[in-house]
């Protein structure tokens, strides 16, 4: 058999010159967006072989345009009320702050605290009953004073008392806490000592701006709060399961026995109106007096965020309710 005898190709040299140049590749991707293409440059035999992606200039440059607008921050709202705080509840990040910590009269959110140290008593009874004295009603005639309308010789749950408290904002309901969870022989002593509770807890909460000389907010110049201190207070009392329930009702009937052992019913209805007006609404408290103007402690709910925050000496109450609506939209922006 004749052998054949097979020689390797040999490689065509070609003059460099010749070949197409391709443009220098600014790195492993050139983006053409004039072209509307995408190529990757691979290494082959030493030549270079592409592969297009199609990837349109347009699509490359409105992509960036919309995720600039999807992270860009919310206008910072403004407020009619010279002072006002907000934060994330669950967190504690702070959302907002216009005198965050600027000493002001709170007026009825003064209530919160109120509430808040009658359920913090050791073995609370809710249902253990108080029969309402005569010196309650005295009271709320003389500073003409916010009321539940309580009757003398009525006897009205601790519960029942709390919701005559933060949904009328009941001043009558204060006295007859403060009288029934102070301690001491005569009445004067048992409401000083319910008043330094209400400093203890304040200082338990570590807030330095704050300090309470009544059990309803009407004080003698020596009960003030910032928004940033009445926000946390709320927070804090938020915790409890029963202040909870409580102020985000917006009205209720309670039924209350009478001194002669008969029974009568009870309608309050909540002064917050931003239950009826903002959806996710859960609380707190409303304020005003001579000095605290309009106030509001404020909080809502929305996807499982809930937002909390205080406005302090708005002009009017409508100016609180529009200016907690605008806080609330800008947390939940945040």
């Amino acid at each position: 058999m004749r052998r054949v005898r097979v020689r390797p190709c040999r490689a065509v040299r070609q003059n460099p010159s010749r070949l197409p140049r391709d443009p220098a590749p600014a790195g492993p991707e050139d983006i053409d967006l004039y072209q509307g293409q995408k190529t990757l440059l691979t290494p082959t035999l030493g030549l270079r072989s592409a592969v297009t992606v199609s990837l349109t200039a347009s699509a490359v440059l409105a992509g960036g345009l919309f995720a600039g607008q999807a992270y860009a921050a919310p206008p910072v709202p403004s407020i009619t009320a010279p002072g006002g705080f907000v934060m994330n509840n669950g967190t504690g990040t702070t959302l907002y702050g216009k005198a965050a910590d600027t000493r002001r009269s709170t007026g009825s959110t003064t209530k919160i605290m109120t509430a808040k140290v009658v359920l913090s008593q050791r073995n609370l009874n809710l249902d253990a009953k108080v029969t309402i004295q005569k010196a309650y009603s005295d009271y709320i005639v003389s500073k003409n004073a916010s009321s539940a309308r309580l009757i003398v010789g009525d006897k009205v749950t601790v519960r029942q008392l709390l919701y005559g408290l933060m949904l009328p904002s009941g001043c009558d309901a204060a006295y007859a806490l403060a009288d029934k969870f102070g301690t001491g022989t005569t009445r004067a002593a048992r409401v000083k000592s319910f008043i330094g509770k209400m400093n203890d807890e304040a200082r338990k909460l570590g807030l330095r701006n704050t300090h309470f000389d009544s059990f309803d907010g009407i004080g003698s110049g020596q009960n003030f709060s910032t928004p940033r201190d009445l926000t946390k207070i709320a927070s804090s009392a938020m915790k409890d399961s029963t202040f909870r329930a409580i102020v985000k009702t917006k009205s209720t009937t309670q039924k209350v026995t009478t001194k002669s052992g008969g029974y009568r019913y009870m309608a309050w209805t909540n002064t917050n109106k931003l239950l009826n007006t903002y959806s996710g609404a859960i609380g707190v408290k409303t304020g005003s007096g001579p000095q605290a103007r309009y106030c509001l402690v404020f909080a809502a709910t929305r996807g499982g965020k809930t937002v909390i925050g205080t406005v302090l000496a708005s002009p009017s109450e409508t100016n609180r309710l529009a200016d907690a609506k605008k806080l609330l939209d800008y947390g939940f922006a945040r």
